[in-house]
């Protein structure tokens, strides 16, 4: 059996603690790995200078995959977002986010199961600020063609291959008309010159998308946005089934990958043993999966269903952590999982 080489970043706050579970979990389901330690944010701050070490992206380029825990960015001061550089660093230009009902997870909403791609690369991401005079500052929306036709590309594609029957673009080219109207313009030409036309496409206003979206997100199966749109729009829709601590996510490049919890660090309650690790847990079936599909390792995707098979189990019989309603902790749900794999 081939063993595969991730590198595990677990971040800082709450991320060492659902980064351990989570890897006890994929070692219980018997998934291939060998895990390959390095740090990133404040973790990598106090012990290397630098909150992100050369000496982990080159680890990441080396094993071309990673698993990674929550990373503090501080907001209106301090260093730079840790997500932003290492997607950008990477080239990791697709984000994906599956938002589905889970067992057991009651919310206002039922039978959502839709895919959130953005753009990871541009747009007001650039991170391109300047201070004309005091008080006044500009911030520069930032798009390529290139980087446009690409993630449209990679939504179709990823539609084709998962069974998805429509992508959605959702944009704001009514008053964007040069950066956003571009990405529409390219989405539109991909699928006619690449012959995606067997996937059904629109193209919605994001305002009014935002309203169809709370009112019926069942209408909805793939959306496609640009980076800022996506960020926002994906957190909204992990709020249908429970919050981002249900919701796994992924950062894929043509090179690399990196799966990760798409929650924050929760310095708050970090080292209380209470933080919920399902997402990253999640986000290593992701990666179990993702790993079968490009190294053709299919016991990768048997792992992946062992583990999928056991959340689904352990919450409805309503073994949950306490944001979910439960009384379990971070190590005690992880244990409940691993009861239901060896069962």
């Amino acid at each position: 059996m081939t063993t595969h080489q991730i590198v595990l970043i677990p971040g800082d706050g709450i991320g060492p603690e659902v980064a351990a579970a989570t890897v006890r979990v994929l070692e219980a389901a018997q998934a291939p790995l060998q895990w390959v330690e390095h740090h990133a944010g404040v973790a990598a701050l106090e012990t290397l200078g630098d909150v992100l070490p050369e000496q982990t992206l080159d680890a990441v380029r080396e094993r071309g995959i990673a698993l990674k825990g929550p990373c503090t960015t501080p907001i209106g001061e301090g260093f730079t977002s840790v997500n932003v550089q290492l997607r950008k660093r990477l080239d990791l230009y697709a984000a994906v986010r599956p938002v589905r009902n889970l067992p057991g997870i009651q919310t206002r909403y039922q039978n959502v199961d839709l895919v959130v791609i953005r753009e990871n690369t541009e747009g007001l991401y650039s991170g391109i600020e300047n201070e004309i005079t005091q008080g006044v500052v500009t911030s520069l929306k930032v798009a390529t063609e290139l980087a446009s036709t690409r993630i449209g590309r990679w939504a179709f594609q990823y539609a084709r291959d998962r069974g998805r029957k429509k992508v959605t673009v959702m944009h704001k080219a009514n008053i964007m008309k040069l950066t956003d109207g571009m990405f529409i313009r390219c989405a539109r030409s991909v699928r006619e010159a690449e012959r995606f036309t067997d996937i059904d496409y629109e193209e919605v206003i994001i305002d009014a998308g935002c309203m169809k979206l709370v009112q019926d997100p069942t209408q909805f199966d793939m959306l496609l946005l640009e980076n800022l749109y996506g960020d926002v729009l994906s957190d909204l829709c992990a709020g249908f089934v429970g919050g981002l601590g249900v919701v796994p996510g992924a950062n894929i490049g043509t090179d690399c990958a990196v799966f990760e919890a798409v929650h924050g660090s929760a310095p708050d309650i970090a080292g209380k043993g209470v933080a919920n690790p399902l997402a990253l847990i999640m986000s290593g079936v992701m990666m179990l999966n993702h790993i079968a599909d490009t190294r053709g390792d299919e016991s990768c995707r048997a792992a992946a269903g062992r583990i999928r098979d056991a959340y689904n189990q352990a919450l409805s019989d309503g073994r949950k952590t306490r944001d979910l309603g439960g009384q379990l902790g971070t190590e005690e749900f992880a244990s409940a999982l691993i009861d239901r794999l060896a069962g």
